[in-house]
């Protein structure tokens, strides 16, 4: 257990504790406007299929 914790307390003290965060932000970043832009792609698909279905009416 205390070798656990030593390098628990090692991982924060060194640089790539930090590192690790900021790549764990920018992912849940990129994820955010993945979404963001595959709704956005999905909502202008089903309007053009609902003007194409209406014309063909």
């Amino acid at each position: 257990m205390k070798n656990f914790v030593n390098s628990v307390k090692h991982f924060i003290e060194s640089e790539d504790g930090p590192t690790a965060v900021e790549y764990a932000v920018m992912l849940a970043l990129i994820v955010v406007v993945c979404l963001t832009a595959i709704q956005a792609i999905g909502t202008n698909a089903n309007a053009k299929f609902n003007a194409v279905k209406d014309s063909l009416s």
